[in-house]
């Protein structure tokens, strides 16, 4: 199994993708409260907002001081981190990709050579489920590709090694 997955084809950069590293990354998606609860793709100027207004409101409220829950509750969020299901969305990689003018299919291709294709307008669609339970996949991985819509989260498709864009 290969660890990364590359983006080629029809496009203005190639680029190679390594899930192991997604982790950190602040467009990650939890899968379980995403297909429990729904989920609303957050503007990261606007989380960074509510964000500065929370730790100023915190500071007039408790002083400068850091509180002793300040390093549990950073703690809990490791945690949770490390022990969450969390996919992303494929469409934030095919933005740096560029997809050409003339594009109009985007293709799965997996170790076995077998080919799934999908009219690239259903980008947006796609979401790269690459940690369950806390663990990279490994089997049948590293991603494995899910609707948001949920129609295959029970058969998603598996041994993504290439996405071409054609």
């Amino acid at each position: 199994m290969q660890k990364i997955i590359q983006i080629t084809g029809n496009v203005q950069h190639s680029i190679t993708l390594d899930p192991s590293i997604w982790i950190f990354d602040d467009r990650r998606i939890d899968l379980d409260a995403f297909f429990q609860e729904g989920y609303v793709e957050k503007d990261e100027l606007e989380e960074y907002m509510k964000n500065i207004g929370k730790h100023w409101s915190r500071e007039i409220m408790e002083g400068a001081t850091f509180p002793p829950t300040l390093e549990t509750e950073k703690e809990f969020e490791q945690t949770k981190e490390i022990t969450g299901t969390y996919g992303i969305y494929l469409h934030h990689f095919l933005k740096n990709a560029i997809p050409n003018e003339d594009a109009t299919t985007i293709i799965f291709q997996t170790e076995t050579a077998e080919e799934y294709s999908f009219p690239l307008h259903m980008t947006e669609e796609f979401i790269l489920k690459y940690s369950m339970d806390g663990k990279p996949i490994t089997e049948d991985g590293p991603v494995h590709i899910i609707l948001k819509d949920g129609s295959n989260i029970e058969q998603p498709l598996k041994n993504i090694v290439t996405v071409k864009i054609s």
